[in-house]
This record gives structure tokens, C-alpha cells and sequence, in this order.
């Protein structure tokens, strides 16, 4: 069954009209005609099971089939990740993680990054479309372009991956004992400035594997761990 996405909508209702984009989307895109059953999803863990009954490109409407509510849950995957320079790499990283069940994601901005802006807009349209393809109820955070150190005094703990010798924790090893934010580095990795501060602030460096992994993988293996160890 076919997802559609109306942003912060209630959708316990009889009848609905579906935003232009998404009745364009149902009705001349994908031909839907009366009778037609699609699920509408607002990512807050609300879904309706509906039925089209006026199939209308502009506005389409549908009436109510069923709703149910997905309480949230219990544990929260928190990535704060460099963006790449090559962004079709980085956006690759938002559908993935939005698929494997993340939570948030802040871009993040470091000494070393490639890539000093970002188009917000895109990329949140790649992480709804993320999540409406995997049948997810909710939809990830997705933060504005942060600095290491606001990062910080938002998130007083937390760990983080880097490239240099040293003694590091595993990740599985720190999550099974907490939850909290991980941070991925650039492609150029954190300065030497950046780990010292990240310490000094009482975050845990951390390794993830033997291999050294491109910025957007990492990204994805410690969002993939992370969902193994909590669910």
C-alpha cells in the first residue's frame, strides 16, 4: 500500500484532502482512482488507512478505512555527522539511516569539512520519501548545519569517532551502557583541536572496526549497531 506524507496533520478524521504535491503524486503519477486504499502517515506515529472517493489531482479525498497510533520509541538513535563533499554520498547516508529506524541527525560543521552548507529543503525531502518508502511512522529530526562547539553545549555527553592513535572504546561496549549522541568527522577527520575539546567536554572516543570507513559509512554502521542493541 501506497504511503503519503502531510506534515504535522491530525489524521484520526472521517474525511481528508490531501495536500496538492501528494494528490498530484496519487492521482496522476501513480493513476489511483476512487476505491483506492493508501495510507497516510504525518510522522508522529499516527497512520490512516483510507479510501479515495474523489480523485482529484489538485485535492484529492479520501474517507476513513482505519487509524492507529505507534507509541514512540524507548531509546533514541542521535547521529551528528559531517556532510560530504560529493552530496549524493550524503544524502545516500539520510535515506539508509532513515530506513534503519534513526531518530535524529544534526549536520555537522567541523574544521576540516568539505562542505560548509547545506540545502535543508532537499534534504529533508530525501528523508521523507525515506520514510514513506520503508512504511516508518515517524520521522527522523533533521537539524540545521551545527558547529562542533554548539553541538557540544547542546549535548553536554556523547561519543565520537576518529582516525588517531589512542586508547577508544567500542561503540557496543559504551551504548550497551547508555544512550546517547555519536558524532562522525569529516572526511579529513577531527583537528587535533576538535578531539581535545570533545574529551575535555566528557565525550568518549570511540572505534569502529579495524578498517578505517568513509565518513557516510560510518554513519550508517553505528546507526545500524545502535538499532541492534536497543530493539
Amino acid at each position: 500500500m501506497r504511503s503519503f506524507y502531510i506534515h504535522n496533520a491530525f489524521l484520526d478524521v472521517e474525511t481528508l484532502i490531501l495536500p496538492e504535491e501528494e494528490s498530484k503524486h496519487a492521482c496522476k503519477v501513480l493513476r489511483m482512482q476512487n476505491g483506492h486504499q493508501l495510507s497516510i502517515v504525518n510522522g508522529k506515529g499516527d497512520e490512516l488507512i483510507a479510501e479515495i472517493i474523489d480523485a482529484n489531482n489538485k485535492a484529492c479525498e479520501v474517507k476513513k478505512v482505519s487509524f492507529k497510533h505507534t507509541p514512540p520509541d524507548d531509546f533514541q538513535i542521535h547521529i551528528a555527522i559531517a556532510p560530504t563533499k560529493m552530496n549524493d554520498r550524503f544524502e545516500w547516508f539520510l535515506e539508509k539511516a532513515t530506513e534503519l529506524g534513526i531518530h535524529k541527525i544534526t549536520p555537522l560543521l567541523c574544521s576540516n569539512s568539505e562542505r560548509k552548507k547545506i540545502k535543508l529543503d532537499r534534504y529533508q525531502k530525501v528523508v521523507i520519501s525515506a520514510m514513506k518508502q520503508s512504511k516508518r511512522l515517524y520521522l527522523p529530526e533533521l537539524d540545521e548545519l551545527t558547529t562542533v562547539d554548539n553541538f557540544i553545549k547542546l549535548n553536554p555527553k556523547g561519543v565520537f569517532a576518529h582516525c588517531y592513535e589512542g586508547e577508544k572504546h567500542s561503540l557496543s561496549e559504551i551504548l550497551e551502557k547508555k544512550n546517547c549522541p555519536i558524532l562522525i568527522g569529516p572526511e579529513g577527520d577531527f583537528t587535533n583541536l576538535e578531539v581535545e575539546k570533545l574529551i575535555q567536554s566528557g565525550y568518549q572516543p570511540i572505534t569502529l572496526g579495524k578498517t578505517r570507513l568513509r565518513t557516510e559509512t560510518a554513519g550508517i554502521y553505528a546507526c545500524a549497531l545502535s538499532k541492534s542493541l536497543f530493539e
